[in-house]
């Protein structure tokens, strides 16, 4: 009898991590997890460590026990990829990478997996030569595609929403759903307002990747792992405000961006909504759904998913308090504009 495939998930309790290791379980995998965070409920059939798996020595260890397969949630700057992805290639028999939707350009819709991407096609000068998340994640893929090995994978999801993970344009859990729970109004910016935008359930990237695992044709090719539907900002808004009672405002981008950044010479947040979330999102998942024998319909409704996901969230919560959206709000109110 054949002794199970092992597998190592880095990043094993992030948003996709923690439905994929259920999954990964269920097929008979022997599964080592590793997180920064302490898991609360093991799962039998997992061993799990504590650790940055980002320190050179952790990593070098991991790697010596030469899984069958490892899946990569780490995040890696343009430094780092040169001396941590050709070790992952050398270590096991399927390295799944995981990239991002945002790596792709506002130039072709749907967005296919032959999509331009910024780094190729962008003017933005500055964003091409920087360390944005878009532009390392590229990267990433560049040095996968030039390597001599063709043991790889890479995915790319679109916005992913899971347990604790929620996001309304570039606003996550702590400034949507935190603030409607506290029957505070949220922010958002009116550029996005009719802008589509996909949201896929962790539950359903997790078993698209775990059908890539170990996939002959998923080697050396890309994938959207994402769900085909898609909705207007302002129509998941009205989501929100359905299931949690979110009030969102809407305002001018460059009042959004100086409430959630006051120095304008940090780009990260401008580019994320400038080139993401003000794009139009529409994602082909046919590839995808063909190579794991998938169909949209089995995929989760963003409706039902997100009011799945808010109804988990403990109301106990303590959230960060976003003090700059508070007082934009309350100057809104004393000059009549807050309704």
């Amino acid at each position: 009898m054949n002794s199970p495939k092992t597998v190592l998930v880095l990043g094993a309790s992030g948003a996709m991590g923690q439905y994929l290791l259920p999954r990964l379980v269920e097929l008979g995998y022997r599964i080592d997890g590793v997180s920064l965070d302490e898991v609360k409920n093991p799962l039998p059939g997992v061993s799990y460590l504590r650790a940055n798996a980002k320190d050179r020595n952790v990593y070098r260890e991991l790697l010596a026990k030469n899984y069958d397969g490892i899946v990569d949630f780490l995040t890696y700057s343009t430094a780092e990829l040169p001396w941590y992805l050709p070790q992952a290639l050398n270590h096991t028999d399927h390295y799944i990478f995981l990239s991002s939707c945002r790596v792709f350009d506002d130039k072709e819709h749907p967005v296919r997996e032959s999509s331009p991407r910024l780094i190729d096609s962008s003017t933005d000068v500055l964003l091409r030569n920087s360390d944005d998340y878009c532009i390392y994640k590229a990267r990433g893929e560049n040095i996968l595609r030039a390597s001599a090995r063709r043991n790889w994978t890479i995915v790319r999801p679109a916005t992913t929403y899971s347990f604790m993970r929620y996001q309304l344009v570039t606003l996550e859990a702590a400034n949507n759903v935190g603030r409607a729970f506290a029957g505070k109004r949220v922010v958002v910016p009116e550029q996005a307002r009719e802008k589509q935008a996909t949201l896929s359930w962790g539950g359903d990237v997790a078993r698209m990747l775990s059908g890539l695992l170990f996939l002959d044709r998923a080697l050396g090719d890309d994938f959207n792992v994402a769900t085909g539907e898609h909705h207007s900002w302002e129509e998941i808004a009205a989501y929100y405000k359905d299931i949690c009672n979110l009030d969102a405002v809407w305002v001018d981008k460059e009042d959004y961006l100086r409430i959630l950044s006051p120095d304008p010479y940090i780009m990260g947040p401008r580019w994320q909504l400038e080139y993401a979330r003000l794009f139009t999102r529409v994602t082909d998942n046919s590839k995808i759904l063909a190579a794991v024998g998938m169909k949209q319909s089995d995929l989760m409704p963003l409706y039902e998913g997100l009011k799945l996901e808010i109804g988990r969230c403990p109301k106990d919560t303590v959230w960060p308090v976003n003090t700059a959206m508070d007082e934009y709000l309350a100057a809104m109110d004393r000059n009549g504009a807050g309704r």
